[in-house]
């Protein structure tokens, strides 16, 4: 057998996936290939509709309408991603010792949508609070997502939710890729979640910070970077990966998507809500630096981008002072796709543009009909994916309130 020297590379071994626009690798990557978007009206409380994300999976695939009733929709999007990544990555658990195995799953928040469902039927018997549910505490804790995991897969290895906001699917990466380095866990299940739809709260939120987007036709409502943009479109959705030590990886003949070559998080300490470029530009050069990369080796450019003003700006700024040499990254945006799933965007995001090492291409940005001058970027991919041909590595962006930034840069698998 192969001997492998360095213990310290981390793969991807596996893919579970649910956006609004694919529940499975292979849809997510034709439909934005395709620039099919997963937007449409949405009906929430005290409210009229509003352009969502929905995700359309199959919830009993893994578990019983019994355990979703019990459980949480966050729980079932985790249930589903990461028995899809198990399945993914050809992993018998039956063989594996599950007390090494992690679950590291980022949350943008937790509890809301259930704290809001039992505020809401309280009323309709006149706020007696023998009418509140038993199993609202277990509901609401903030591992609640990652322990439904643990619980459907019997996984006795550690787990925990990361809370960092829109920063969170990057999070959950980079805390697994940790655990594995320092040897804590043999096999990461690692990614983000969020069912923030099911809350009326973002909805009301973003809509009295004037941020919530709104367009007639909701598949153009999600356009960041375009002049017309006027907020942020909410989505739910999922990614969880399984993550690996290279040796194990090879050891058991597993097919590797990609390589983690660098990541970074760090906080710009300014504003709740207002980005900071500067250090976000700061995120963007310690993973390289960690990667032992330079900026023009960076092929794609997975952006943040949310449709808010001075958030696209930003970190095109940002991405400006970073990367000045003459060869310039494939720019694409997922969110105008998808919208803005939350606590699953990094990871989610960072899915969709994996198969780029093995197609060439780089899937399209759409509904950004008249750019915003501060976001001009070149090699801003458009309407149609680019042919990029060989892709060697794709930095991934996300950043999320009271300031903070994740990068995570991915790259070609390479004995």
């Amino acid at each position: 057998m192969r001997q492998v020297k360095d213990k310290t590379r981390i793969v991807i071994t596996g893919v579970g996936l649910a956006a609004p626009n694919g529940d499975n690798m292979a849809e997510f990557r034709s439909a934005l290939l395709d620039g099919e978007s997963g937007i449409g009206m949405f009906d929430t409380r005290y409210m009229p509709p509003v352009p969502a994300g929905v995700c359309k999976f199959d919830q009993y695939r893994h578990q019983t309408k019994k355990e979703a009733r019990r459980g949480t929709r966050a729980g079932s999007i985790s249930i589903y991603c990461a028995n899809e990544a198990v399945e993914d990555a050809g992993v018998d658990l039956d063989e594996a010792d599950r007390s090494r195995v992690g679950v590291f799953i980022g949350i943008t928040e937790h509890g809301n949508v259930e704290t809001e469902n039992e505020v809401y039927n309280l009323a309709q018997y006149d706020n007696d609070v023998k009418f509140w549910t038993h199993h609202h505490n277990p509901r609401t804790v903030a591992n609640n997502p990652a322990g439904e995991v643990t619980l459907n897969l019997n996984i006795t290895g550690p787990h925990l939710c990361l809370g960092a906001a829109c920063a969170a699917g990057n999070i959950g990466l980079i805390y697994g890729s940790q655990m594995l380095t320092l040897g804590e866990v043999d096999m990461a299940m690692a990614g983000g979640v969020s069912e923030s739809i099911h809350t009326f709260g973002i909805f009301a939120s973003f809509n009295s910070q004037n941020a919530l987007a709104m367009h007639d036709d909701p598949t153009k409502a999600s356009r960041p970077f375009d002049i017309d943009r006027n907020g942020i479109v909410v989505s739910e959705g999922g990614c969880v990966y399984i993550l690996e030590r290279l040796d194990d990886a090879l050891a058991r003949g597993a097919r590797i998507y990609a390589e983690i070559a660098g990541y970074a998080h760090n906080s710009d300490a300014t504003d709740f809500v207002l980005p900071n470029p500067a250090t976000q530009a700061a995120c963007m050069r310690l993973a390289l630096e960690r990667a032992g990369m330079k900026p023009e080796q960076v092929d794609i450019i997975n952006t943040h981008g949310t449709g808010t003003g001075q958030g696209d700006q930003q970190e095109c700024m940002a991405i400006r002072d970073v990367f000045t040499g003459d060869k310039k990254p494939y720019v694409n945006n997922t969110k105008s796709l998808i919208g803005h799933t939350m606590g699953a965007a990094g990871a989610l995001e960072l899915a969709g543009n994996i198969p780029s090492f093995d197609d060439g291409q780089v899937h399209p940005t759409i509904n950004l009909d008249n750019i915003d001058p501060e976001c001009n970027l070149e090699n801003f991919v458009i309407d149609k994916p680019a042919h990029a041909g060989h892709v060697e590595s794709i930095m991934n962006n996300s950043f999320g309130m009271l300031g903070i930034n994740s990068v995570v840069i991915a790259k070609r698998f390479v004995s």
